[in-house]
């Protein structure tokens, strides 16, 4: 595996050791819209699937359920990699486990979905941005899905101690450029495990 940019890996693996899966304000006890979405594109169990920054999830769990079988997951923490890694056990042989930084990730092959939940809306700079924009073009062929979620109009400005950007489906839509094409978009009120109440923006794209 690559290995992520040391100053971005230390802190998303002080985040995961410093709070419990379920406590940080992205858990979900079950990833239900993303499994709806996913299975709205009518993608084959047999496509290739990369969850982005899946972190400890239970996203991978569920599509293998499902019958998917090749599924990678990025996350730039090793830390939290190696949590899933330990809690598949020997479904991993169906997911490959990416540790790296999205922003200087080299996809080796394409994928018929990329899937991010809450990535995105890190891209807070031009350099951050345009290396995800790579990444994703580079992971992504014509009529590949694209399931963003980033954090909507009213969403929080930081994150886990980090800055984030908010988008409207005509803002993100213009951020991704003339590549993709947007399908389907909506916004929902995501309660944190503490209680906080965040907007977000999901989003479904293809690629042109």
């Amino acid at each position: 595996m690559t290995t992520p940019e040391p100053q971005f890996r230390a802190h998303w693996d002080g985040v995961y050791s410093q709070r419990a899966i379920d406590k940080v304000s992205w858990f979900e006890a079950t990833p239900a819209r993303s499994l709806e979405w996913i299975a709205a594109t009518g993608v084959a169990p047999e496509a290739a699937l990369i969850d982005v920054g899946g972190g400890a999830s239970t996203l991978v769990d569920e599509l293998l359920a499902r019958g998917h079988t090749d599924i990678s997951l990025l996350d730039v923490s090793g830390e939290v990699l190696e949590l899933v890694g330990k809690r598949l056990a020997e479904r991993c042989r169906f997911v490959e486990l990416i540790a790296q930084d999205v922003t200087t990730f080299h996809p080796s092959r394409t994928y018929a979905l990329w899937h991010d939940r809450a990535v995105f809306h890190f891209m807070t700079d031009e350099p951050g941005r345009r290396g995800y924009l790579e990444a994703l073009l580079a992971g992504t062929h014509p009529g590949s899905h694209l399931l963003l979620s980033t954090f909507g109009p009213e969403g929080p400005t930081r994150c886990s101690g980090l800055p984030t950007a908010r988008y409207d489906a005509d803002a993100l839509a213009t951020a991704l450029g003339r590549s993709f094409r947007l399908m389907r978009s909506e916004l929902e009120i995501h309660t944190t495990p503490g209680g906080a109440a965040q907007q977000f923006l999901h989003t479904h794209f293809t690629r042109e």
